[in-house]
């Protein structure tokens, strides 16, 4: 792997687990699994409030997602990364 594909990866990986832990796009979906598993627990209801905890799982699935399809895995993760950096930049100009 080279650096530019492991910079890649790890901003989408940041972007990814923004995404699941932070943005209200996924409100819905974060809230359907906060009645079943809250927060407050230990588990998965916890996970998605952590960005800590869930990078870690982002991260496997997107090293998994590299090893099995690279070229694809590779572009998806490409478009992540540009939103990633665009976020971190809009906190910047702000």
């Amino acid at each position: 792997m080279s650096w530019l594909d492991y910079l890649i990866l790890a901003l989408a990986v940041y972007r990814l687990t923004r995404l699941i832990t932070t943005d209200v796009i996924l409100n819905p979906i974060r809230e359907r699994i906060w009645r079943r598993f809250p927060p407050s627990g230990n588990g998965i209801g916890y996970v998605l409030t952590c960005d800590w905890c869930a990078s870690i799982w982002t991260a496997s699935l997107v090293m998994s997602m590299y090893k099995i399809a690279t070229v694809p895995t590779t572009f998806v993760c490409g478009i992540l990364a540009l939103s990633g950096v665009a976020g971190l930049l809009s906190r910047v100009d702000q």
